[in-house]
């Protein structure tokens, strides 16, 4: 008697990159959940989600917050850390300080191997994502917690109370009280110091700084980039790489979305990055 031989037999096992996203729902799609969701898939993970708003949001506006439930919160980190094997998380908008207590509490309880925090405080159209009160709370319960949090200038200035930073050299200057939030690492994201030619970013690690630049790409469609990048991170250190390849591999990511997003016609303010633009390439060749 022959043995039936299947292709699941044949496949071998290979550890599925699962990343999970804790960020408030973008309803526009351009930023938020649905931005990280794009992220992580069209960079090769696996994404689930905890969703800790509800925003009514397009690409002109956020006309409205409604947080979730602190108690649900946990609900659903219950929910996927007890059956998927998440490697890397993501955390974005957070809202208020009940919340950011149950993220970490949860994060310390489960101990993913990797945590990236994007310290969402203001959206690309200028609209406050996070309660000042609650940026207390974020940096003493969260941020010490995190491999690497991704800061943009506006967001580092307010997290260590300083003005926003004009030039690089100002960036290079809050350095040090950057690496005092706790975190192991920190990528200073300069994306707002927009007379400048090139797109600096510099990686504060703890004995060194690794400078990532690129060319300023000119569009107005830059809805969702900080939440598209710090995903990809996560998703890149989920699948094996260490964390400045991983950044490297972030920063090249996005970059690609912004040069392909006015591919894209999306709303009449700041239209989203062009998360799938590989996809796109090929539809069209």
């Amino acid at each position: 008697m022959s043995s039936l031989v299947t292709t699941a037999s044949l496949t071998p096992f290979v550890t599925t990159p699962i990343v999970l996203t804790i960020a408030g729902s973008d309803s526009g799609g351009g930023a938020g959940i649905q931005a990280d969701i794009k992220a992580i898939s069209a960079t090769g993970g696996y994404a689930c989600s905890v969703i800790t708003a509800l925003t009514a949001q397009n690409t002109q506006a956020v006309t409205g917050i409604y947080p979730i439930n602190a108690e649900f919160v946990e609900q659903q980190l219950d929910a996927v850390f007890s059956d998927l094997n998440v490697i890397a998380v993501k955390v974005g908008m957070l809202s208020d300080s009940n919340i950011i207590h149950s993220v970490a509490k949860k994060i310390k309880q489960y101990t993913p191997k990797y945590l990236v925090v994007d310290p969402v405080m203001v959206a690309t159209s200028g609209d406050l994502l996070l309660h000042s009160s609650a940026i207390d709370s974020l940096k003493s319960e969260l941020l010490p917690l995190a491999d690497v949090i991704t800061p943009n200038l506006p967001e580092a200035a307010a997290l260590i109370g300083c003005s926003v930073p004009k030039n690089e050299d100002e960036m290079i200057a809050m350095i040090d009280e950057l690496r005092q939030l706790g975190a192991k690492s920190v990528l200073l994201k300069g994306g707002h110091l927009e007379t400048d030619d090139n797109s600096t970013d510099l990686l504060i690690l703890a004995d060194n700084v690794e400078r990532l630049s690129t060319e300023r790409i000119k569009t107005r469609n830059t809805h969702g980039t900080g939440c598209t990048l710090s995903s990809a991170i996560a998703s890149y250190l989920a699948q094996g790489h260490e964390l400045s390849a991983a950044v490297k591999r972030g920063k090249y990511y996005i970059t690609q979305a912004i040069a392909h997003a006015d591919e894209l016609n999306i709303g009449q303010g700041h239209g989203p990055v062009n998360h799938f633009f590989v996809l796109n390439t090929q539809g069209q060749s």
